[in-house]
């Protein structure tokens, strides 16, 4: 009996070592695939935020640290008078009134537009469908550069130089910066809704425009958000279609106050480098407006870092859920 019971915990001992060993194999493997997936997160993301961190460390420092060839991160002393100065010169709030107008007048108004469009093309059958399909594909694969000539002279026509309206009114039309794609994206989504919700409208007694509105429409939220990001980014960070309209500094959005005051600040660099003496005082304090470029970069972007800190979760489920790819 002690010899079976001897081999009996030999037995169990055994099976316990094997259960230990296989168990930390596991954890072993665990560990190690989740150290080279956060590896490759890491690097991917330092890709993203180096720019950024240079950026912010740029707009923080005094002209005598961005002339320091022995400072690179981290100033001797944090200022921000660099953002104060970026503010004046680019006339920060008149410019972010004109941007918000510009891309999220826009954005709603391709949301609604765009939204009716696609749900036409996804759920109705009519006589030329496939042509104006087309047409829509057309619109999107034809870059605007090769149109604006006759467009400006078009809005020139109308008077809408120099306003809103060139961004506006094509947004309200279904078009503007990118309205075909969002057109395509609306399409997709109605497409993959059952009918059932329409043969149910229906014997209600609802007609075509009360089932979509009613029914159809607050179910696309997924592909409304998608699009109205996408708009406001594209229209917030567009600088070729404001410059062809835009040609009085009064409508300027950030985007272009940004290009005035980098090329400004570049010539101001340039004569005052040309003005500066050799001495031995003037070493290590070459004139640049490096710092105050970068305060005004961060200044126009961060509205829409913080647009996007506050949708990401919700951009990010409805892009999976309206099926997008490569954007």
């Amino acid at each position: 009996m002690e010899t079976v019971k001897i081999n009996r915990a030999a037995e169990y001992r055994e099976k316990a070592d094997a259960v230990w060993k296989v168990s930390w194999v596991k954890r072993g493997r665990s560990i190690i695939g989740s150290a080279i997936y956060y590896l490759v997160l890491l690097s991917l993301s330092f890709v993203f935020m180096y720019p950024l961190l240079y950026m912010i460390s740029k707009s923080l420092m005094r002209p005598q640290d961005v002339a320091d060839a022995t400072i690179r991160w981290v100033p001797k002393m944090f200022s921000l008078q660099n953002y104060k100065e970026a503010m004046v010169a680019l006339d920060f709030w008149h410019g972010l009134l004109n941007s918000v107008i510009i891309s999220f007048g826009s954005a709603i108004l391709q949301v609604l537009s765009c939204s009716l469009i696609g749900y036409g093309f996804a759920r109705y059958r009519f006589p030329g469908q496939g042509i104006f399909l087309a047409l829509v594909v057309f619109t999107f694969l034809i870059p605007p550069q090769t149109i604006v000539v006759p467009l400006f002279i078009f809005f020139l026509d109308l008077g809408w130089v120099n306003t809103h309206l060139p961004f506006v009114v094509p947004a309200l039309m279904g078009h503007g910066l990118k309205g075909a794609l969002f057109v395509l994206i609306f399409i997709q989504f109605y497409r993959r809704l059952p009918n059932v919700l329409e043969e149910a409208a229906r014997i209600d007694g609802a007609g075509a425009m009360r089932t979509y509105w009613g029914i159809m429409f607050p179910m696309a939220k997924p592909a409304m958000l998608v699009v109205f990001l996408f708009s406001v980014v594209w229209h917030w960070n567009d600088l070729f279609e404001p410059n062809m309209y835009l040609l009085v500094p009064e409508y300027f959005n950030l985007a272009q106050s940004m290009a005035f005051f980098n090329g400004n600040a570049n010539l101001n660099v340039q004569q005052a480098a040309a003005s500066v003496s050799v001495a031995s005082d003037a070493l290590g304090m070459a004139p640049t407006l490096q710092n105050q470029i970068m305060a005004g970069v961060m200044l126009t972007i961060a509205p829409i870092l913080l647009m996007y800190l506050f949708t990401q979760r919700y951009f990010v489920e409805s892009v999976e859920r309206t099926g997008i790819a490569g954007e």
